[in-house]
Parts: structure tokens; sequence; C-alpha cells
């Protein structure tokens, strides 16, 4: 199990617009291929204008093969330039839970 975790650092101000249209559009496209979402987040305190979003995956493998075909659909071709403009730093971390964090047990 890996969980991937995205931060994108976005333009000031921009956080509500990007939160508007991944509410509206981006995050159906995503979940129809990127299966288990554990959490979307934005900053309140700390680094400001800050968007945190954590998945779950069963393998390195399925990772990529979901987001291939993410890649691939059309829908989300059409959706990337809504956001792409927005995002100023994008960092992304696949991560492995230790045997006794209580997320491992649970998937």
């Amino acid at each position: 199990m890996f969980y991937e975790i995205r931060t994108y650092r976005l333009k000031n101000g921009a956080v509500p617009q990007y939160l508007k249209v991944v509410e509206e559009e981006g995050i159906e496209i995503q979940k129809s291929h990127l299966g288990t979402l554990v959490g979307y987040f934005f900053s309140e305190i700390g680094t400001i204008n800050e968007i945190v979003h954590i998945r779950v995956f069963a393998s390195l493998d399925d990772r990529e093969a979901r987001r291939q075909r993410l890649l691939a659909d059309p829908r989300w071709q059409a959706f990337l330039p809504k956001i792409r403009d927005l995002i100023e730093v994008a960092e992304n971390k696949i991560m492995k839970p230790a045997s006794f964090s209580p997320r491992s047990e649970a998937h």
C-alpha cells in the first residue's frame, strides 16, 4: 500500500477558484480513475495558498495504471487548463505506512 501526497502552492488568492472548479468538475473525473481519496485539504495556518490531497494505491503499478487512464480521459484533458495556470509549485511524495499506522490495517 502506498499513499500519494500531492501538494500544490497556488497563485496568491487562487484557492477559492481552484477549489470551486475541482469540486464542480475535477473531483468526479479523478474518482472515476484514481480510486480512494483519503483527503483533500487547503491551508488555514502556515504556508498560505496551499492545497494537499492524499490518495491510496495498492501498489506503484496500480498508481501508474490509474494515472495513465486519467491522463488519457478527454474530460481530464479539457479540465486541466482550468487549474494549470493557478498552480505555481507542485510537489509529489509517495509514502508507505509504518506497520503500526492505523491506516495500514484499513486497506
